[in-house]
């Protein structure tokens, strides 16, 4: 009988093989285990949550069960083939839940009132942001809008929920058109939703490796022609809200899907002066996930 492995710190990659298969691995610290070869009906993140709810069991406790019966598979193919790590039948997201987007909306609207209310309302913005036709993974392109003319990244920690529970947590970028939605807060749909108008990956990370998710540094660089030109960092313990309480008001008195993921906002904002530009190259990071990059085109 083989022993049974056990696994710490554990993310969630989607993996493409020789043969363009995709494979469901489970990265331990450099090593990774390929869930899939050692039982295929696993051969994605929804698989494995949907084994974890059926069990009442988690999805690091599930992965335990597999992995003595899973070939190692290299970190250098981990790294540079990595797909979408999940595909969300919806993207949620939610806005002005730290300070300094709050003041970033404030500048770009002639309403300013209104982001300020929902800062110090009871009741978060939340607003749907992606199909997933609309989602992209890592080291594919993120859009910005022909007909815009300011567009930024938002590095944002997402929860991804699977029947409207907390499974793991991903990277997300909450691309946006600031001058669409500064015209009128009406036109926040077509300022959030559109081609390409979400990222998510590199992987899932489960909620043991993550611990407190409002304890997290998050960094953000886009470089142009090879330099930097945007950087900034925060940490997600400046949340006004806690990821529980978003869930909570997403899920109270809606129907989400089977498997979901909710942005929970920014407050790493570009200066008033910067847009995104084709081909300009966006990296995020967050601590105990990874890093989501994006490479730019116009849609």
């Amino acid at each position: 009988m083989r022993r049974r492995r056990e696994l710490r710190g554990v993310r969630y990659f989607h993996v493409r093989t020789g043969s363009n298969d995709l494979r469901l691995v489970a990265r331990d610290g450099e090593s990774g285990y390929d869930l899939t070869a050692a039982r295929p009906a696993v051969s994605s993140f929804r698989d494995l949550a949907m084994v974890a709810s059926a069990t009442n069991r988690g999805v690091d406790d599930v992965a335990e069960g597999i992995v003595s019966d899973a070939p190692v598979v290299g970190t250098e193919s981990v790294e540079t083939a990595t797909a979408r790590p999940l595909v969300p039948d919806e993207v949620w997201a939610a806005g002005v839940t730290y300070e300094a987007s709050d003041d970033a909306r404030q500048t770009e609207s002639d309403r300013p009132d209104l982001y300020q209310d929902v800062f110090e309302n009871e009741r978060p913005e939340l607003f749907f942001k992606a199909t997933p036709s609309r989602t992209v993974g890592p080291d594919d392109r993120v859009g910005i809008r022909a007909d815009s003319d300011w567009d930024v990244p938002e590095p944002e920690l997402g929860v991804v929920l699977y029947e409207g529970d907390i499974v793991g947590y991903t990277v997300g970028n909450d691309m946006s058109s600031r001058d669409i939605e500064g015209q009128n807060p009406l036109y926040l749909p077509q300022a959030k939703v559109y081609d390409r108008c979400c990222a998510v990956g590199p992987c899932v990370a489960s909620p043991e490796t993550v611990g407190d998710p409002h304890e997290l540094d998050v960094r953000m660089t886009i470089r142009r022609d090879g330099e930097t030109a945007f950087e900034g960092e925060t940490n997600t313990s400046l949340m006004a809200r806690t990821c529980e309480e978003l869930v909570s008001s997403l899920t109270r008195h809606d129907a989400v899907p089977e498997l979901a993921v909710l942005l929970t906002g920014t407050s790493i904002v570009p200066p008033t002066e910067f847009t995104l530009r084709e081909d300009d190259h966006v990296e995020i990071d967050i601590e105990s996930i990874g890093t989501l990059a994006n490479a730019v085109t116009v849609v």
